[in-house]
């Protein structure tokens, strides 16, 4: 009897083995858009100078949030309590986030270790957020649908999600500014910003060598984004 409740034991422990190793080679097998991102950790970073100026231009990002506007005021006095509300709460939402981008990023580049790997994934879904939550602030019709896929992959796929509401955002900007003459500066410097900054972003990655040049992607980063609450004001 000992033998045979043994025997049954081990033929648990060995099924129980066997359903994980197959889970795990599940996992492993899992499509592109639902694993973590893999980025360079010292990129930027190449001394303590460098590091004080990238922790210094990350800052501005914390300034922004706390300047963003919080309360639309309609220019339709037709719009009810229940619109202007959810306005209010996308523009609070977007502003927080903001704030979340300087932070996460100045821990980021002040981190050293192991920490690092995670602050570093945190910095981007952090950015990955703040789209998120400006094309829901500047257009505020998002489909369910496409929030609801920002959401799973968000954690995931950063940089999709980034590139996705920041096109949204992009398109209601441009919108805007050819029906209100007000923002045509604004719309000019935010495009003139967003090409300087994408090209630093490129560099820094073809040359991560370079000093200084992700302290100036921040610098074109903090422009463009300021040029952006124009749209909530």
């Amino acid at each position: 009897m000992h033998l045979q409740t043994s025997s049954a034991c081990n033929g648990l422990g060995t099924s129980y083995l066997q359903s994980k190793q197959s889970d795990l080679r599940i996992w492993q097998q899992r499509p592109s858009c639902l694993r973590p991102i893999h980025c360079n950790l010292h990129v930027g970073d190449q001394n303590i100078a460098e590091t004080v100026a990238n922790v210094i231009t990350s800052l501005p990002f914390i300034v922004l949030g706390l300047q963003a506007p919080r309360q639309v005021s309609p220019r339709n006095k037709s719009v009810g309590l229940p619109c202007l509300h959810q306005k209010n709460l996308n523009a609070a939402l977007y502003a927080n986030s903001l704030i979340g981008v300087g932070i996460a990023s100045s821990l980021y580049h002040s981190s050293r270790g192991q920490a690092r790997r995670f602050l570093r994934w945190a910095d981007y879904t952090m950015i990955a957020t703040t789209t998120v939550c400006l094309s829901q602030a500047v257009r505020n019709e998002n489909p369910k649908l496409l929030m609801a896929a920002s959401t799973i992959l968000l954690p995931f796929q950063p940089f999709m999600v980034s590139a996705m509401h920041t096109g949204l955002m992009e398109v209601a900007f441009a919108r805007r500014a050819l029906m209100k003459p007000e923002l045509r500066m604004a719309h000019n410097l935010h495009t003139l910003s967003s090409l300087l900054g994408g090209a630093l972003f490129v560099a820094d990655d073809f040359f991560p060598e370079t000093p200084y040049i992700h302290a100036a992607w921040h610098l074109a980063a903090a422009v463009g984004v300021g040029t952006c609450n124009k749209l909530l004001e």
